[in-house]
């Protein structure tokens, strides 16, 4: 590794934060009942201080200034601060960098409160030996930020932003610069700076730092729970919040997720079908599942990716093993040649009331086949979804009673502890 010490921006380097602070402009502006700049200005506020910004791009007196950045703070730390993700590639660079026993630390010019919550809530906090960020009110140099970043300590480090300030605030600090050109910054910028590294993409950040990039690991989760539980909603909402956060994220569904699986899908939900057999059925979903198994789940799991399922093997095995009675063992059987022993390694399932889901469901549309079923089918379902719980500790439980968000930021925050569990990154 050529560094000791690695210090990086955030806002264009970390995390892709323009629509956030993007929006927090146009906050104040309008705040202010200022006109709104074109396209090309309002990009010019990536990076910069923002009393810089409003002073040099809208002519803004510093008093001005003053109170549109003020106006800006209030809003982008309630509302916007938020509206950002984490660049992919970065996880995975900052695992390898700590696991090779970097110092790591943040040197940005956003405000320190801001920078700890965004961090915080990607999950990169625990990452960095040091976050320095100007306190409220301060003005303060990108070199003096990065002598913070390295706590006053001399080591062999190097600074890697986004833009030509990050580039001079290193040469201040009497480190290394390497240019974030994925960012927000122009090749002639840095170039004028006196630039003398560039990573066009975040995996160009390995050679430049002599790290080798870790193996990538896939990890597979399932959705299951009772009709009306919030299932596909759920799992949409994490493979957004994993996708924001860094991760490569293969969202899919079962029935379905494959040409042949969406096939059997409309076969195996219409009303209409109702003289399909039991077995049938029972074979129908695992026919579709040993497509999505070799299809789609093992080659995104082989690629390092996150691959999340709308129900899965268990699904059959409590609809099919133990609501139309064939029997639980003889549903897994079935299945024993369908998932080759793929498994998830973390099943989430959500919670709720039968009757109390299918009233949910009800009042969406129009029931399927499956839903159409009887309460003693959906509280059979239910039972067997409880003996598995009890059996497997890949499950998490949670409740869906409450509100859409605030199950979401459970599942996340379950989710996210298994997946550091699990090393990933």
């Amino acid at each position: 590794m050529k560094y000791k010490a690695v210090i990086f921006d955030l806002d264009g380097t970390l995390t892709d934060s323009a629509p956030g602070i993007l929006e927090g402009v146009v906050y104040a502006l309008t705040q202010m009942g200022r006109p709104l700049p074109d396209q090309s200005t309002m990009r010019r506020f990536l990076g910069p201080p923002l009393m810089v910004s409003f002073t040099s791009f809208l002519g803004m007196t510093e008093d001005e200034a003053s109170q549109a950045q003020d106006i800006y703070r209030d809003f982008y730390l309630e509302q916007a601060a938020l509206n950002n993700s984490v660049y992919p590639g970065v996880r995975a660079l900052l695992q390898a960098l700590k696991r090779q026993g970097a110092y790591l630390g943040v040197a940005t010019h956003k405000p320190l409160k801001p920078s700890l919550h965004i961090l915080e809530h990607f999950g990169l906090l625990p990452y960095f030996d040091e976050v320095a960020g100007p306190a409220h009110g301060e003005e303060v140099g990108k070199g003096e930020l990065i002598r913070r970043a390295l706590r006053g300590q001399q080591m062999d480090a190097v600074m890697i932003g986004d833009r030509a300030t990050d580039i001079t605030g290193a040469q201040e600090a009497g480190v290394d610069g390497i240019a974030a050109l994925y960012g927000y910054g122009h090749l002639e910028e840095f170039e004028r700076a006196g630039c003398q590294h560039y990573a066009p993409q975040v995996s160009d950040l390995y050679a430049l730092l002599g790290v080798q990039p870790l193996p990538k690991q896939g990890y597979f989760i399932s959705f299951e729970g009772n009709d009306g539980s919030g299932k596909s909603t759920q799992a949409r909402l994490l493979a957004e919040r994993l996708r924001q956060s860094g991760y490569e994220v293969l969202l899919t569904r079962e029935p379905g997720g494959t040409k042949v699986g969406e096939q059997i899908r409309e076969m195996l939900l219409k009303r209409e079908n109702t003289d399909i057999e039991h077995l049938t059925e029972a074979l129908l979903y695992a026919a579709a599942r040993a497509q999505h198994v070799r299809e789609v789940i093992e080659p995104a799991l082989n690629l390092g990716k996150l691959v999340i399922s709308d129900r899965y093997v268990d699904s059959s095995i409590a609809y099919q093993g133990a609501g139309r009675g064939l029997g639980e063992e003889l549903v897994r059987a079935i299945n024993a040649p369908a998932i080759a022993g793929r498994l998830p390694d973390t099943t989430v399932f959500l919670r709720l009331d039968p009757e109390e889901g299918m009233g949910r469901a009800m009042r969406k549309r129009e029931a399927d086949r499956l839903e159409a079923a009887g309460d003693q089918f959906h509280r059979d379902v239910a039972a067997a979804f409880d003996r598995m719980i009890s059996a497997e500790p890949r499950f998490l439980t949670i409740s869906s009673k409450g509100e859409k968000a605030q199950t979401a930021q459970a599942v996340y925050g379950q989710v996210s502890a298994r997946l550091r569990a699990a090393g990933l990154p």
